[in-house]
């Protein structure tokens, strides 16, 4: 499967358009990843445990978007993208979408 966060692939041709796909997932904060963030609200540095949840929930958001995409014969998914928003308090979604499309 291709992904581009661009409307076309150089080189190849769109001969199908199938859609919009997405996939999504929704996460919650751990408590141990707050009270770190927490120390490292006071001493400053890069908050780990949540640039490694917010990676899993962006590869786990992809795959059911690519899930969806093959589902439906599709072996491109051009103008990927990404959004967020706050669920409840402590949880997340993270929402990848794009165009599905057969490439010659």
């Amino acid at each position: 499967m291709i992904l581009s966060n661009i409307e076309t692939i150089p080189g190849r041709t769109v001969v199908k358009h199938l859609g919009l796909v997405n996939g999504s997932t929704v996460r919650a904060k751990h408590a141990g990843r707050d009270i770190m963030a927490s120390l490292k609200n006071i001493f400053g540095g890069e908050l780990k445990g949540y640039t490694e949840l917010l990676q899993e929930s962006r590869e786990e958001a992809i795959s059911r978007m690519v899930e969806q995409a093959e589902s439906i014969g599709a072996n491109a998914v051009v103008n990927v993208r990404f959004s967020t928003s706050s669920i409840a308090a402590g949880a997340a979604e993270l929402f990848a979408y794009g165009t599905a499309v057969v490439l010659e």
